[in-house]
C-alpha cells in the first residue's frame, strides 16, 4: 500500500511525540461529549412533543433519524480515516457535531430541531471508530488494554448519564438547554483539538465507490429502520412496515458484501471485509454483537418495567440504572489493565457467564420486586458486560493488521448500531406479543405486559447463555504487522 507511514509508535513501541500525549485525550473527552447526546433525548421525548404539538410517531423521528444517519454515515468512516489525515477527520466531526447541536438550540420547531439531529448524528457517527483508529496507530500492543478501557468508561458512563443529566435540566430549563449546555463544550473540544491535534498518521490515496456508498446506506439504513420500527421507535404509522425496510436491507447487504468482495481485490473498497479473515476479529465481533443485544435490551425494558409495572416515575427510572453505568466505567481501566496482562479470556468468559446469570434472575421480576433488587440486577449486568467490552474490542481490533485498523472500527461501530437495534426489536417483539396474547386471555394489563417481560428476559438468557458457551474459544491474537508492498495479506 503506497502512502502509508513507515513507522507508528504502535508498531515501533517508542514514546509517543510530546504533543501527541495530547491526542488520545482530547479525543476520549469529545467522544464523550457526543454519545452523552446520543442518549440525553430518551427521557425528553414526551416533552418535546407537548411542547412541539407533535404527535408520538413524530417525535421518535427525533432518534430514530438520529440512528439511521448513524448506520449510513459509519460505514464510510473506514474510506475517510484512510483517506484523510486524524487531525483533518477530527475537525470535520466535530464542526458537523457543534454545528447541528447550534441548529438544536435555536430550533424554532420540529423540523429544524430533526435537521440538526441529523447533522449531529454525522458528527458522531465518525467520532468513535477515528478515536479507536487511532489508539491502534499509537498505542503498543502491550498497553492497549488500557487504554480501550478508558474508552469503555465513555462508551458506558456517557449513556448513562445522558437520561439522568436530561431529566435534571427539563426538571428546572427548557428542552433548548440540552443543547446550550452541551454546546460551548463541544465548540471548545474543537477549539482545543484544532490548536493541539496532530497529523499522526499519513493517509493514502483512496477513491471512494459512490455505488458502495448508495448500496451500504439501503443496506444498514434499510435494516436499522425496521428493527427499530418492530422495536417500537418508529411509531405506528410508519411509512414504510418494518419488516419491508428488513428485506430491502438485507437484499441490499448481499449486494453491499458482493461489491466490496469485488472492489478489496484492488484495494478499492469502501468497507474492506478482509479483517473477518481473522478469527478471533470474527468470533469477537459476534460476542460484541450478541453483548450489546443484551445491553439495549435491558435498556428498553427496565425503564418499560419500571414505569408501566411497578408504576414509578422516570426520574426513579434515570436513578435506577445510573450505578450500572457508573460500575461499568469504574471498572474499565481495571479491566483493561488485566487484559494487557493476562489476554482476553479469563475475562470474557466470567463476564458472560455473570452476564447469563444475570438475564436469568430478571426473568424472576414481577409486579411486586423491589427496587433494590432492580439496582442490584442492573449493577451485575453492567459489571458482566465490562468484562466483556474491553477484552473483546482490543482483542478483536488487535488481531487485525494496520492497513486495516480503519476498517475494523467501522465494522465494529456499524455491529454495534446494529446490534442495539437487533436487540431493542427482539426484546420488545416478545414482550408486545407475549402481552397482546395473556391480555386477550382476560389478564389484567399491567400483569400482561410483566409477563410479556418475563419471556423476554428469558430468550435474552437462553442468548446468554449460548455467548458464554462461545467465550471459551477466545484467545489471544498474536500482534500483527504491515503485510508487505504490494503483497496480499493472508488469511
Amino acid at each position: 500500500m503506497t502512502g502509508r507511514p513507515e513507522h507508528t509508535a504502535a508498531e515501533t513501541g517508542a514514546e509517543p511525540r510530546r504533543g501527541d500525549r495530547f491526542v488520545i485525550p482530547l479525543l476520549l473527552s469529545s467522544a464523550f461529549v457526543v454519545i452523552l447526546n446520543e442518549t440525553i433525548m430518551s427521557v425528553a421525548l414526551p416533552v418535546l412533543n407537548r411542547d412541539l404539538g407533535i404527535p408520538v410517531s413524530t417525535g421518535q423521528w427525533l432518534t430514530s433519524a438520529f440512528m439511521l444517519v448513524m448506520a449510513v454515515v459509519i460505514p464510510v468512516t473506514g474510506f475517510l480515516l484512510q483517506r484523510f489525515h486524524v487531525r483533518q477527520v477530527f475537525i470535520a466531526a466535530m464542526t458537523l457535531f457543534s454545528a447541528g447541536t447550534l441548529i438544536c438550540f435555536l430550533a424554532p420547531g420540529f423540523a429544524v430541531l430533526l435537521l440538526g439531529r441529523i447533522v449531529q448524528a454525522g458528527g458522531t457517527a465518525i467520532m468513535m471508530p477515528l478515536l479507536m483508529t487511532t489508539v491502534l496507530n499509537m498505542v503498543p500492543a502491550d498497553r492497549r488494554g488500557r487504554t480501550m478501557g478508558n474508552i469503555s468508561i465513555v462508551m458506558s458512563v456517557a449513556p448513562a448519564v445522558g437520561p439522568t443529566l436530561s431529566g435534571f435540566i427539563l426538571s428546572v430549563l427548557d428542552w433548548r438547554w440540552m443543547f446550550g449546555i452541551v454546546l460551548p463544550i463541544a465548540v471548545l473540544s474543537l477549539i482545543i483539538g484544532t490548536a493541539f491535534i496532530r497529523n499522526v498518521t499519513e493517509p493514502r490515496p483512496a477513491a471512494v465507490d459512490v455505488l458502495s456508498v448508495v448500496v451500504s446506506a439501503f443496506a444498514f439504513g434499510g435494516l436499522v429502520y425496521g428493527f427499530s420500527g418492530l422495536g417500537g421507535e418508529g411509531g405506528g404509522t410508519a411509512a414504510v412496515p418494518p419488516w419491508a425496510a428488513i428485506a430491502v436491507g438485507a437484499v441490499a447487504l448481499v449486494l453491499f458484501i458482493a461489491r466490496q468482495l469485488r472492489l478489496q481485490r484492488d484495494d478499492r473498497a469502501l468497507l474492506d471485509l478482509r479483517v473477518f479473515r481473522s478469527g478471533a476479529f470474527s468470533l469477537s465481533i459476534v460476542l460484541v454483537a450478541v453483548s450489546f443485544m443484551s445491553l439495549f435490551g435491558a435498556i428498553i425494558l427496565l425503564p418499560v418495567y419500571i414505569q408501566n409495572v411497578l408504576e414509578r416515575d422516570p426520574l426513579v427510572t434515570g436513578l435506577v440504572v445510573l450505578p450500572g453505568g457508573l460500575v461499568m466505567g469504574l471498572i474499565a481501566p481495571v479491566v483493561g489493565r488485566l487484559f494487557d496482562r493476562y489476554g482476553p479470556r479469563p475475562l470474557v468468559s466470567p463476564g458472560a457467564a455473570l452476564v447469563a446469570l444475570v438475564l436469568w434472575g430478571m426473568t424472576l421480576l414481577g409486579p411486586g420486586t423491589p427496587l433494590a433488587y432492580l439496582v442490584a440486577l442492573h449493577m451485575l449486568l453492567s459489571l458482566g458486560l465490562g468484562f466483556m467490552f474491553t477484552p473483546l474490542l482490543t482483542g478483536a481490533l488487535g488481531s487485525l493488521r494496520p492497513e486495516l485498523y480503519s476498517h475494523g472500527s467501522a465494522v465494529v461501530g456499524t455491529v454495534q448500531q446494529l446490534a442495539a437495534a437487533a436487540g431493542t426489536a427482539m426484546f420488545v417483539a416478545v414482550m408486545s406479543a407475549v402481552a397482546a396474547s395473556r391480555i386477550g386471555a382476560g389478564a389484567g394489563e399491567i400483569a400482561a405486559q410483566a409477563g410479556g417481560i418475563h419471556v423476554a428476559f428469558q430468550l435474552g438468557a437462553v442468548i446468554g447463555t449460548l455467548a458464554f458457551a462461545a467465550t471459551l474459544f477466545v484467545r489471544r491474537a498474536p500482534e500483527q504487522r504491515p503485510a508487505p508492498e504490494g503483497e496480499e495479506q493472508p488469511a
